[in-house]
This record gives structure tokens, sequence and C-alpha cells, in this order.
């Protein structure tokens, strides 16, 4: 049985895909779970959550699990198991789908860790987050790789696009609460969208990208110094410059909002936007009355993270 996280960015989604830097942080409130076991005939995968089925090597496969049922192959060729014994694959999950939380990298974390255990290899997180990366290009199309490295490694970490990412230290632990808007958010098609906007206008959205980047930058400082305060005004600039991306919309811009107004230090859309999730820098003082406004806002569900190293 293998367990990985959920995430969150900070700052920089949609740059991260052109260079810039980016923070992500895991999420341990929900996550995905795989259990493998000994089974009768073939390689049955089971997504529970999804009501679906698939073995090994028959089609069709469903669209859901074939980014699944890829990676189970490309695992098991990594583990060296060619003629693998009959097995039976379960996989649940908490995260919701396409909110943000980083749901496809999950199931795909502990699907290879879950093999890897059942065949008695110990795999480090950057073997597990290079296999876990080629299931992302189902889900995102153009990933950038942030995803499947901060659940692999599950600390914060400083991640810039082909470079080897950096695990940093939080000077001082800080809560973050997350809302899911209800508004369901294929990253695909955000990033494509933004894209094809890039290819026609590049010169003001490398700029954009570029402001986004050293907003990154200056985040990392603030949260290895504990600078709280600071931190959430650069959320809060962050999600001006998502906007001008136009991948935020009224109902995200609604929930950022109002979770200032209720004591929040900064906010912003985490992930591809148009949907998914918002997040807001709060302290334990304010978590009750920021709960509270995102659920009146109409958020579906709220939960909060503490952030540490």
């Amino acid at each position: 049985m293998a367990f990985a996280p959920g995430k969150v960015i900070l700052f920089g989604e949609h740059a991260v895909v052109y260079g810039r830097p980016a923070i992500a942080v895991p999420v341990t409130q929900v996550g995905a779970r795989v259990t493998v076991e000994r089974g009768v005939d073939g390689v049955l995968i089971q997504a529970k959550d999804l009501g679906l089925s698939h073995t090994l090597g028959e089609s069709p496969v469903d669209e859901a699990l074939e980014p699944v049922a890829s990676l189970v192959e490309s695992t098991l060729e990594y583990l060296g198991v060619r003629c693998p014994p009959p097995l039976v694959i379960t996989i649940t999950s908490t995260i919701p789908i396409a909110r943000g939380l980083g749901s496809g990298a999950a199931v795909s974390t502990a699907l290879v860790r879950g093999l890897s255990e059942h065949f008695g290899r110990e795999l480090g997180p950057e073997e597990v987050s290079v296999l876990v990366y080629e299931a992302e290009k189902f889900h995102h199309g153009t990933p950038s790789g942030i995803d499947n490295t901060v659940i692999s490694y599950e600390r914060p970490i400083y991640f810039v696009r082909g470079e080897f990412p950096q695990i940093f230290k939080v000077g001082k632990p800080f809560l973050l609460a997350i809302g899911d808007s209800g508004v369901k958010s294929p990253t695909k098609v955000v990033v494509g969208e933004v894209r094809r906007r890039w290819e026609r206008e590049p010169s003001r959205y490398e700029t954009l990208f570029d402001q986004i980047g050293r907003i990154a930058e200056r985040a990392k400082e603030e949260m290895e110094e504990g600078n709280l305060e600071r931190l959430g005004s650069l959320m809060d600039e962050n999600q001006a410059l998502l906007q001008d991306l136009g991948v935020s919309s009224p109902q995200l811009d609604g929930l950022v909002k109002v979770a200032r107004e209720a004591g929040a230090l900064g906010g912003k859309l985490s992930g591809a936007g148009r949907g998914g999730s918002v997040i807001a820098l709060i302290e334990e003082r304010t978590r009750e009355a920021v709960t509270t406004a995102w659920e009146r806002g109409g958020a579906q569900r709220v939960i909060a993270t503490e952030v540490s190293s």
C-alpha cells in the first residue's frame, strides 16, 4: 500500500511552463492511495472512485484509465518485471479532479510507489518523479514537471523547468486555506489557451511571465525569512498578473476578495485557473472567518494545511 499527497502551487503557475520559477507545497490533508495485491488472472486496475476497471493488455481502454495503464506498463518495465504475475491494483483518492490539487500526479506517484514496494524495490523521489512525469503528459499536454516533483519529494520546492528542484526551509510555519470553487478546470485546456495567446502576443506574455517569475523569486526569500505579511502581499500581486493572463474568473476573484475581507493576509487562485481552487494565507485567529466567508461565497469544500519544512 502506498500514499501520495495533493499539492498546491503558491506562486508561478503558467509562467513555470515557460522557464520561470515557481513554488509548490504538498497538501497532506488529501491524497491518493494505491494497493497492490496478488491477483487471479492478468493485471487488473480498479479505480474505485470512478467506478472503472481495466485489465492490462485488453482494449479498449477508458480515457480516464489510459494514463494509469500506460504508467503501470512503464513502471513494470523500469522495475525489470517483464512478465508480471496476476495483480489487483486498487486506486482511491480524496483529491477532487481538475481542481488544481494534483490529483493525476498524486495517483501516479502512489501507483509507482505501490508497484515498486510490491516488487521489493525502493525508488528515490527523483526516480519516482521521472516516471510520473510521462503520465503527466496525458493530463497537461506540455507539463512543467512541478506537480510530479513536489508530490514525489513531499517538501516545499522552488522549481525551474529543466533544473534540479530546490528543496528549501520555511523560516516560520504558516497556514494556508484552500477553497474548492466546485468548477472543474482541465489543466491541458487552460494551458493550451495560454499558449495560443502567447503565440499571438509573445512580447506581452513574456513580460507577464517575467513579472510572475520575479514574484516567485521574492516569495522564496520571504518564506525563508518567515515574513508572512510580505508573502501575503506577493500572493495578491501574483493574482493580479494571473488576471492579466486571462486565467482567473469572476467566481475565483470573488472568493479571493472575500478571503481578504475576512482577514487573510493574501490570496490567489492556484493551478491552471478558470475554476479549481483558491488559496489564502491565514492565521489561526482568522481561520474560521475565512472558512465561513468561502462557504457563504459558494466554495464546495475548505481545508487548511500547515506549510513547514
